[in-house]
């Protein structure tokens, strides 16, 4: 009896000891495993503590591109509608400028009286427009108010978003300035708007033309809208676009440098147009190729000192735009020909495609504008297709612009 008792006591303590010593081998495993788990989890949370809630990269470079993007599309609204206002000569309709109080128009009868009353003191309607009537004058008023409201529009468009985008630290140091001075040039532009019409509104006993704006305030009006517009464009297309990894070869620089002189000559080009708007240039020789019966014109330099002319003779203003113009189509199409010798990239193709038939159509656009005696629906698709061909030529930059290092 005593045997068997000791036998099982025995093997009952020997499984006892070996289920202890199992367990006092998996305990440090289960420790180990345990430390590095809470180890990983305290880096994960520090890292996700110390890294910065926003920094600029591909997603934000392309909402910032499309903001600019549409920036430049409200830009082109305001140079179209500011050449309509041109067009229809309701520029000096409103004859002062408050920033916020002009914003609602007059809405009584005794209000539009006012500001008619307003109207009648200055040059224009004494000499224009002495016969014009009050729905008449709604008209030219609600012309000139329409383009200055979408003037403030543009201004909150580039000033509320780069605050916006400033606080949530989208921009880079490089695109803060960009910004800063987008936002600086649309506040310029405003002031040079009033500036130009200023000089519509002044007494000029000494002249016996119709009252018109400065031809050149109106020149720095829509160059520095058009220089606007181009910076917005070319940086929301580089935000957008990748650029092509082209080999830095002989010819694709001189391509480069054949396109940025093409863009210099059309951007010279609009910006002449401004003269000719300016003058009425459009309305002294409407025939084409030649001017009158003759190639050159007799009144081509009648002004003292010959520098004058360039500026301020109708004559020649016009013989310059048709000069510029017929220059910009000759480059574009040297442009094309060249590029088509080159292996280049379908979308570089394709921007010097559409480049090359915006620059016919802009032409043939502005011959039909001074045949017809410069009509306003054709005149103000004419200014706008300057717009366009400018916009195809940026485009084409862009597509050719040289890979950051």
């Amino acid at each position: 009896m005593l045997l068997p008792s000791l036998r099982t006591l025995v093997s009952c303590g020997c499984r006892n000891a070996g289920r202890g010593f199992q367990q006092s081998n998996r305990t440090p495993h289960l420790r180990q495993w345990l430390a590095k788990r809470s180890q990983h989890s305290i880096t994960a949370e520090a890292g996700a503590n110390t890294a910065p809630a926003t920094v600029p990269n591909a997603a934000t470079n392309r909402l910032l591109g499309r903001w600019l993007l549409g920036c430049s599309g409200l830009v082109v609204g305001a140079v179209v509608l500011g050449g309509v206002t041109r067009l229809t000569e309701s520029g000096l309709s409103m004859v002062d400028w408050h920033l916020v109080r002009e914003m609602k128009p007059p809405q009584t009868r005794a209000e539009w009286e006012a500001e008619f009353a307003k109207y009648r003191q200055f040059p224009e309607f004494k000499i224009m427009n002495h016969d014009m009537t009050l729905p008449e004058f709604k008209f030219i008023f609600y012309m000139e108010w329409g383009h200055r409201m979408w003037g403030r529009l543009v201004g909150l468009a580039y000033v509320l978003p780069t605050i916006y985008f400033w606080k949530k630290g989208y921009f880079n140091r490089s695109m803060k300035g960009r910004a800063l001075g987008l936002c600086g040039f649309v506040f310029f532009q405003g002031l040079l708007g009033w500036y130009m019409v200023k000089s519509g509104l002044e007494e000029k006993p000494e002249s016996y033309d119709v009252p018109r704006v400065s031809q050149y305030r109106l020149s720095a009006h829509l160059g520095s809208a058009l220089l606007l517009y181009c910076a917005s464009l070319w940086t929301g297309l580089t935000l957008m676009v990748e650029p092509h990894k082209l080999a830095n070869t002989k010819h694709l620089n001189q391509l480069r440098r054949f396109a940025k002189g093409t863009v210099g000559l059309v951007f010279l080009t609009a910006l002449s147009g401004a003269f000719v708007a300016g003058l009425d240039a459009g309305l002294v020789y409407n025939s084409f190729p030649m001017m009158g019966d003759r190639w050159i014109p007799d009144d081509l330099l009648a002004f003292s000192p010959t520098l004058k002319n360039f500026f301020e003779n109708p004559t020649t203003v016009q013989f310059d735009h048709r000069v510029l113009a017929i220059s910009s189509l000759t480059a574009i199409t040297g442009l094309y020909m060249f590029s088509r010798r080159m292996m280049l990239p379908r979308r570089v193709k394709i921007a010097i495609s559409c480049l090359t038939a915006m620059a016919y159509a802009q032409v043939a656009l502005g011959i039909s504008t001074l045949l017809l005696y410069v009509p306003t629906p054709l005149a103000a698709t004419h200014q706008s297709g300057s717009v366009a061909l400018l916009s195809f030529a940026i485009w084409v930059l862009a597509e050719l612009r040289k890979v950051a290092k």
